[in-house]
């Protein structure tokens, strides 16, 4: 499928999907809506100093870097699980140029190691941060009470109806430890009410720029 760069509305970049019309990021700002889903209320609502992530969907590797941001500002130590069956190239990682966005030049060669390093393989990119990335589809994930928090960054439902099913969020319910929380930009009706399914608690939270609402599941 063609891929192509483009700029988002904060000045940050990202990777269109031009047959299907979808991005990896908010066409409303890439920068803006990784920090508002995932950071503001996914990894600041975890009150405990080591945290466990999944993100299902690694992609671009951006809600790693700015995790791995945070938990240096914060002094957190993470284990981040990162979930992606088509792996970009190292090429077009770097034209995103999210470093330089972000304003973290120290970051640089572990973003870049978060790309090059060997998938099924845990790495320490620094003391703060270990990552495990796994070349799998979100269907595979058999993982049982493993995670704090999961990073729910899928392609929209319109595109992939196939990962935002009751199936799906079984598997993330059953991934997450006691009190995990799954937090996603989605909104949609039909994701809240198979969360719900599931078992989930789901509060609806204000969205990003671009968007009214997203998700907030937990785990009780």
């Amino acid at each position: 499928m063609k891929r192509s760069i483009i700029t988002t509305a904060d000045g940050s970049r990202t990777i269109s999907l031009d047959d299907w019309n979808e991005q990896y990021h908010s066409k409303h700002g890439a920068i803006q809506e990784a920090y508002h889903v995932f950071i503001k209320y996914g990894l600041s609502a975890c009150s405990m100093d080591e945290i466990s992530i999944l993100e299902a969907g690694f992609g671009t590797g951006l809600n790693a870097l700015i995790t791995l941001h945070e938990a240096e500002k914060r002094n957190l130590r993470i284990v981040y699980t990162g979930v992606e069956a088509f792996p970009l190239t190292l090429d077009e990682v770097l034209n995103l140029d999210y470093v330089q966005a972000l304003g973290v030049p120290q970051l640089k060669e572990a973003y870049e190691r978060m790309h090059t390093s060997k998938w099924e393989e845990k790495v320490s990119l620094n003391p703060n941060f270990l990552l495990h990335k796994r070349k799998m589809d979100f269907r595979e994930i058999s993982d049982k009470e493993q995670y704090h928090l999961i990073y729910f960054d899928a392609f929209g439902a319109r595109v992939q109806p196939e990962l935002w099913t009751q199936e799906i969020f079984q598997k993330m319910f059953n991934a997450l430890k006691h009190s995990g929380i799954l937090v996603t930009y989605s909104a949609k009706g039909s994701v809240r009410r198979a969360m719900e399914a599931v078992g989930f608690v789901v509060e609806r939270l204000p969205g990003p720029p671009g968007k009214r609402e997203m998700l907030r599941a937990v785990k009780n």
